[in-house]
């Protein structure tokens, strides 16, 4: 059991997506010693910073939540700044944390980290049957490391560390950026835009065809939080909702729910990065008994309303 009292827990991105939620959750069940190191003034990319990080927080369980990344756009355009950053961050942080006697270890990962023709659905046996799919492959493949550090580490100095690996996100406070954002945002904000405008048309990247399975936020704190809790393995874990749905559907649903009804056009000449998730979401269940509690479309009501909410904020 973890000494909520006592227990210093930083969360490495705590004021981003994930992180924030993570946060909110770890407040809600009594812990009280969070601590959250803002970019501006540790960048974790260097080594002095984190060993400052180390020293002014004194930190006994870490949850690296922080990462560069983005969609599909952003991942082709930035390969070496995605892979450069994301690996030192996670091989740094991870060793630092062995000098200093850490208590526990939480790397979160990435699905992108899986092979780009896995079977479906996604088995953490797996991961190292192919090299992921090419437009995310140097952002999963960094992220992928901390698993190998984790195993190692275990082996060698029998370091705590544990590896999760979420499925795509969607969720109040998420990035809605259009040159940066992951596809639920992107498709809502599309969307409310052309309607608001009064436009006939949005424009989507691919052919639709593609399937991705979305794990509502809140859902993923509290898998992290159930996995610092009670997991204590380097195997990997797949975090995820078991909900398939292919791109087609979720733009129409999307429409639907934001009451766009003009043309959506597709952009075969985009790509569709990988052909195919879905996990296999056996083990978090059986090994610290988290199951997905939001289901698709409620997440997806609550997230636009978040956004317009957001909106009418931002221009008030």
């Amino acid at each position: 059991m973890i000494d909520k009292m006592n227990a210093r827990i930083v969360v490495t991105g705590g004021a981003g997506f994930l992180g924030s939620h993570v946060v909110d959750k770890l407040k809600q069940k009594g812990y009280k010693n969070i601590y959250v190191p803002r970019s501006a003034e540790y960048d974790l990319i260097h080594e002095a910073d984190i060993k400052r990080m180390f020293e002014d927080m004194k930190p006994s369980i870490i949850i690296h939540l922080a990462a560069v990344v983005g969609g599909i756009g952003a991942n082709r355009l930035n390969p070496g700044k995605y892979f450069y950053e994301n690996l030192m961050m996670g091989t740094q942080l991870i060793e630092e944390s062995r000098k200093n006697d850490l208590d526990k270890f939480v790397a979160i990962g990435t699905i992108c980290a899986y092979p780009k023709f896995t079977p479906v659905p996604f088995r953490e046996e797996d991961l190292w049957i192919g090299f992921p799919e090419e437009t995310n492959a140097p952002y999963g493949l960094a992220k992928k490391m901390m698993l190998v550090q984790s195993q190692a580490y275990r082996e060698q100095y029998n370091f705590n560390s544990i590896y999760l690996l979420p499925v795509n996100l969607y969720g109040p406070r998420d990035n809605f950026d259009l040159e940066t954002s992951h596809v639920i945002p992107a498709l809502i904000r599309k969307c409310i835009e052309a309607k608001n405008s009064n436009l006939n048309e949005i424009v989507v990247w691919g052919t639709g065809k593609a399937t991705r399975e979305f794990i509502y936020v809140d859902d993923a704190a509290e898998a992290i939080i159930l996995a610092m809790e009670n997991y204590n393995s380097s195997e990997p874990v797949n975090i995820g909702s078991g909900y398939e749905i292919s791109i087609r559907d979720l733009v129409e649903t999307i429409a639907r729910l934001t009451e766009f009804e003009g043309k959506i056009t597709w952009d075969s000449g985009k790509p569709d990065g990988q052909p195919r998730r879905c996990l296999d979401i056996t083990r978090a269940q059986n090994e610290f008994g988290f199951l997905a509690k939001t289901k698709f479309e409620e997440g997806l009501k609550k997230t636009i309303e978040w956004y317009k909410q957001y909106n009418e904020d931002q221009n008030v």
